[in-house]
């Protein structure tokens, strides 16, 4: 079976059993972001898991491009990705556990469907601690479907609960499959799923999201009770193709075909193989970050950031296997070409993805001259290199740490490297922050607060559409207790005069007090009657459309307030230039 054959299925088998398939959201946070990047199915769901009716209704299915970069300094092993594809049936307080676990095993182990063998599945269900019970229930329902109490796993929060997104939001306890994978012998007599050595290969995982968890760390019960499941396609495909990794499966291999022809090697070392992966991963993420509608391209802050680091990564791991300059656009071609029948955008946006990837190489091979001059006058000014040093030249400069290590060595002088990983520790734990839960409030916070800021935003895009015209676009939101932040579309800053003019366009129509209206609608019917759009491939054919008054419509999943006179005042604090034509303001409520 093939990947987009995996996918038809999947999507076909959740169809019959009453979902409406709907399509990925973008890879960045449409609307007040929790996390830098979309890293799960349920991110675009977080308004409806919290209760809010979705236009699709209560059963729902899709294929969602996520981004994780959690782990990303171990891409190169035979399992860990930073792009990859979820495949996720959500319950918004319709059935529970018995349904889901029920067709969880009937997906599996069917014939008709991906045909595993029963004898050969685990599961793993959430043991309990002190403030959420053992998952008994699961465990009963997996009994009765056959699977014997010695291959049913109880194990801790760390294991099997899944939650929040970002730092509040909906969470609850997981049960997880399992395959044994044929060939590999348990490495202990306590080798059990989810442990390390290979002999277990997770497939699937149903969570049960039954809690909200609160600013204050506590949990109280959501207003509805959802089921959130998720399968791997990537992993999957492996599993079903018996390939021994992910990188072994076509949407991988002509990548890594063509990067060890590039690298002129006709058999690569382990650790070639380790470079060759990163490669391909590295760079199939900068693409596909890049070529969502958002149009991320490389910086030094946020999602730009982490692009700058993948494709400075895959340079620099293809220097080290002799590949010559230039390779990058080859390679982002070749991912283009993988991807672009099944997600629109990434044929729409291949010529930015093309420019922005031959832009950064040359910047990096700029930036390189310029670490491996500093390199040279730590050394001789100290006549060594510290770890501080190779940290330095690492965040400064991009300078890769096997690179800087490759230079030490040369002068006979090795790094510290306990003290390198300390200054490295502290900086991806901020790196992890930001990739979890980057920003604090968000869609999984329905606070006051949030949903004034949110409700806002409506209506400062709509003013500075008045004020600047149809070229203001939005690019993306970020919303906190204290303020939003609003990115759009523009060639320049704004004057003095044109701020004050949105900011009295917004605060008349909060003074007007005008109705907030929630509408259901075909995406045809709402962009017709004047609804804003500007993600329209992740809609769906049926949209939830937000009226303020006669002032703003727009196609959203919200919160929103139910009149705007009770926001407040508005004033814009802060505006700056992010980018090529891309101008970010921050406001707040007084």
């Amino acid at each position: 079976m093939r990947a987009d054959e995996l996918r038809q299925l999947y999507l076909k088998f959740f169809k019959e059993k009453n979902h409406a398939i709907i399509p990925s959201a973008s890879l960045i946070p449409e609307n007040d972001p929790t996390v830098l990047f979309t890293t799960a199915g349920m991110h675009p769901l977080v308004p409806f898991l919290l209760g809010q009716p979705h236009p699709k209704g209560k059963r729902l299915a899709n294929c969602q491009k996520c981004i994780r970069t959690t782990d990303i300094d171990e891409v190169g092993d035979t399992g860990h990705l930073t792009f990859f594809e979820m495949l996720g049936n959500w319950s918004l307080g319709d059935y529970w556990k018995e349904e889901a676990i029920k067709w969880s095993f009937e997906f599996l182990t069917s014939k008709k469907w991906l045909g595993f063998d029963p004898e050969q599945l685990s599961v793993t269900v959430f043991a309990g601690d002190d403030e959420v019970p053992c998952d008994e229930e699961s465990a009963r329902i997996w009994k009765e479907l056959g699977i014997p109490e010695e291959r049913i796993f109880y194990l801790p929060r760390e294991d099997n609960w899944w939650g929040p997104a970002g730092t509040t939001g909906p969470c609850g306890p997981c049960t997880e499959m399992f395959i044994r994978v044929e060939g590999v012998p348990l490495c202990g007599p306590d080798c059990k799923p989810g442990c390390s050595c290979g002999a277990y290969f997770e497939i699937w995982n149903d969570v049960f999201m039954e809690y909200n968890k609160q600013s204050d760390g506590s949990y109280t019960k959501l207003k509805q009770r959802n089921v959130d499941t998720g399968m791997g396609l990537e992993r999957t495909i492996a599993m079903l193709q018996k390939k021994s990794t992910i990188y072994d499966t076509e949407l991988f291999q002509p990548i890594m075909e063509k990067i060890k022809e590039l690298a002129r090697k006709d058999e690569l070392t382990t650790e070639q193989v380790r470079l060759q992966r990163i490669i391909a991963d590295h760079i199939k993420s900068a693409v596909m970050i890049m070529a969502d509608d958002h149009r991320i391209s490389p910086s030094n802050i946020e999602q730009g950031y982490i692009v700058r680091r993948l494709l400075r990564k895959s340079i620099h791991s293809a220097d080290v296997l002799g590949i010559q300059p230039g390779f990058l656009k080859e390679i982002a071609e070749m991912v283009i070409g993988l991807y672009k029948d099944i997600y629109d955008e990434v044929e729409r946006n291949r010529d930015f993805v093309i420019r922005c990837i031959e832009d950064e190489e040359a910047k990096f091979r700029k930036t390189l001259g310029k670490a491996l001059k500093r390199f040279e006058k730590i050394l001789k000014q100290n006549g060594t290199i510290t770890g501080k040093d190779a940290f330095l030249l690492f965040t400064s400069f991009g300078l890769p740490l096997e690179m800087t290590r490759d230079l030490a060595e040369e002068h006979g002088i090795e790094i510290n490297m306990d003290e390198f990983r300390k200054e490295f520790e502290h900086h991806r734990e901020i790196s992890r922050t930001a990739t979890h839960g980057k920003f604090k409030g968000g869609l999984a916070d329905h606070s006051e607060e949030i949903t004034k800021l949110h409700s806002a935003t409506h209506l400062l895009q709509e003013a500075l559409r008045r004020v600047l015209g149809d070229e203001v676009r939005q690019m993306g939101s970020n919303i906190t207790r204290e303020r939003l932040r609003f990115d759009f579309t523009f060639s320049r800053k704004l004057t003095p005069e044109e701020i004050k003019q949105v900011e009295d366009l917004v605060n008349n129509a909060i003074q007007r007090d005008l109705a907030v209206k929630q509408e259901f609608m075909p995406l045809e019917k709402a962009l017709e009657s004047g609804a804003l759009a500007f993600f329209k491939e992740t809609y769906g054919d049926t949209v939830s459309v937000y009226s303020m008054g006669d002032f703003s419509r727009e196609v959203c999943g919200g919160p929103h307030v139910e009149h705007t006179g009770v926001l407040g005042k508005f004033k814009i604090v802060k505006q700056k230039k992010i980018g090529a034509g891309i101008i970010r303001i921050k406001a707040i409520l007084e």
